[in-house]
């Protein structure tokens, strides 16, 4: 039966793909039009309709005065959000690895590489009898002169790149809106709380500012998105200009919706298809084109907020109650997820003002799910499976996450995770523990941040890190980037000092195969704790040859056990261990 079309705006592209930090000076709306029309005039160059990295390179450090390590970063950027498999993933990681200069590198990118015979790519198909399968997003393939080998290119979809590079704009800072007091936010602006409406500037959670961004360029970017013949002399559309079907595919990559508010979730392309939406969309079957006038229209009337974000997360969401918890300070900890709806979304876990707790994790919940923590003060939260926002005093072990972990406005907080990419803004004191493929970033307002190895492990660790297609190398934690001008001054990071290096341990049972740090240890941080492994059988093999008597034994360890409780409590590590034992009640509401 027909029914009402209701489009939203997608979350990925902005809580994912928007680079949280204003774009280049010449990556504009003008800038990204010349991009296209200098694209589309280079179809047979490898610019149109998929984009290969030589040819983006050539086009952002040539035309958009990038340099090529941020050229690179939107790339790869686009790539991992529309996600090869992780085989995939891991059959890059093994090809960048294997590369010992920054030359050579380069060189392995811009070339086609070889891949295992019979692996998957993301949306792919196998090649069977020397025909090129369908190519899918963020990877393309083409056969090789080898019968058992297939070679893969670096491209992606050039319209849906086009849209990425324009979705950068959400951070853009405007000067108008400056003087209205809507910019410039404080890097430590104070908010009451978490609110529908975001009034402490992450502009990537807030669905309703992507509503709102959409609404207020739609025009720019499906003009974006014409043939040049399409357009007039002055690069605008007129009342008789035609969207392509294929367009309208790449528009898919922002929009989605349901027919009748079904629990059914499709792209717009889809959607648009409909025969009682072809009316108001002006899509012809003769030429499968629309009407771009109708279609703007008929996009802007059936646009409305997204039902799956964090507005409804957290006015309608199901309300979690996990912790291994401090009795007596539960009251504030608000934790909440959206529903899992459709298996094609994912959904949202949000946890707020979780103070002074021990909260640890593992669930089918959490997989796929984007997480947001808010607010959180002298805490230790372990999600074995992530935007954490104004935490203070805070420890964070988070289990691989397979795109992105952005770390905002936190005062000493550390973070341990394997991630693909990690990226920072207006932090101080914090420390990172990190695997990653992918350079962190550092982006505008932080201070002293320290960079670490990766020092932990849990028995899930490396099937949960196969999983989602992560690899031991390569591994970047030690060459973070500096993105914004005002980060560029470098002593603004340090690498943790050896002496200061110690493992971390979690504190939790579970079963698995993973028995050690994945990749193990630089030799400078392993030889650190060597010594001091030295020093601890020195000591006990002076306690054992000390002659002492059963009482003077007791007496010993006594002074011992009363000198490590006063360290416990200097040092505030006791509050750790005593979170570390739940209440009958926490224990219970563990279980939800």
């Amino acid at each position: 039966a027909a029914g009402p079309v209701r489009l939203w705006v997608r979350t990925e592209p902005f809580l994912v793909g928007a680079l949280p930090a204003p774009p280049p000076a010449r990556l504009t709306p003008h800038y990204i039009r010349k991009a296209a029309a200098y694209a589309r005039a280079r179809a047979d160059q490898g610019c149109f309709p998929r984009l290969r990295w030589p040819c983006w390179r050539h086009i952002a450090c040539g035309k958009l005065q990038l340099s090529r390590e941020i050229a690179w970063l939107y790339f790869e950027l686009f790539r991992g959000l529309l996600g090869p498999a992780p085989p995939l993933r891991l059959s890059w990681a093994e090809a960048e690895a294997a590369c010992t200069s920054a030359e050579e590198l380069e060189r392995q990118r811009s070339k086609a590489r070889a891949q295992r015979p019979g692996l998957r790519e993301a949306g792919g198909t196998r090649a069977e009898g020397g025909r090129t399968p369908t190519p899918p997003e963020g990877s393309l393939a083409q056969p090789d002169s080898s019968p058992s080998l297939r070679a893969l290119q670096l491209s992606v979809d050039t319209l849906q790149f086009l849209l990425f590079l324009y979705v950068q704009q959400l951070h853009k800072v405007s000067l108008r809106r400056s003087l209205l007091g809507d910019e410039w936010p404080s890097p430590r602006s104070k908010s009451p709380g978490l609110p529908g409406k975001s009034a402490d500037g992450n502009k990537n959670w807030d669905d309703q500012e992507h509503l709102a961004f959409v609404q207020s360029h739609l025009l720019d970017m499906l003009e974006l998105l014409l043939e040049p013949e399409q357009l007039s002399a002055s690069s605008h559309s007129s009342c008789s200009s035609l969207m392509s079907f294929e367009s309208v595919c790449a528009l898919s990559f922002l929009l989605e919706g349901t027919v009748n508010n079904s629990g059914t979730v499709r792209p717009l392309h889809e959607l648009a298809l409909r025969q009682p939406c072809q009316r108001h969309n002006g899509y012809s079957k003769v030429s499968r084109t629309f009407s771009l006038p109708k279609l703007e229209s008929w996009l802007r009337s059936s646009l409305t907020a997204n039902p799956l974000a964090m507005t409804v997360c957290l006015k309608a969401g199901k309300k979690l109650a996990w912790a291994q918890q401090v009795e007596g300070t539960t009251r504030r900890a608000k934790i909440a997820c959206s529903a899992r709806v459709v298996p094609e979304v994912s959904p949202m876990v949000i946890m707020s003002q979780v103070y002074r707790q021990t909260l640890a994790k593992s669930s089918d919940t959490l997989v796929g799910a984007h997480v947001r923590i808010h607010r959180c003060n002298e805490s230790f939260i372990y999600l074995l499976s992530v935007t954490i926002e104004k935490c203070r005093n805070s420890t964070f072990v988070l289990g691989p996450v397979e795109t992105s972990v952005h770390v905002q406005s936190c005062d000493n907080v550390k973070v341990i995770v394997v991630c693909h990419r990690l990226s920072l803004s207006s932090t101080t004191g914090c420390t990172f523990h990190t695997l990653t493929p992918t350079q962190p970033l550092i982006l505008s307002g932080n201070q002293a941040v320290s960079f670490a190895p990766f020092h932990t492990h849990y028995p899930m660790l490396e099937d949960h890190m196969a999983h989602v297609g992560l690899a031991t190398l390569p591994n970047y934690w030690d060459s973070p980037m500096l993105v914004c001008r005002d980060s560029g001054d470098t002593s603004v990071f340090r690498l943790l000092p050896p002496s200061d290096f110690y493992t971390f341990v979690i504190p939790f049972e579970m079963e698995g195969d993973t028995t050690e740090i994945p990749g193990g240890l630089p030799c400078e941080y392993q030889e650190v704790l060597s010594q001091r492994e030295q020093k601890v059988q020195l000591w006990q093999r002076m306690v054992r040859e000390a002659g002492l008597t059963r009482d003077q034994r007791k007496q010993f360890q006594a002074v011992v056990e009363n000198k490590f409780y006063e360290w416990l409590v200097q040092t505030g590590n006791r509050q750790q261990l005593d979170s570390l034992v739940p209440s009958a009640v926490s224990s219970k509401q563990a279980a939800g």
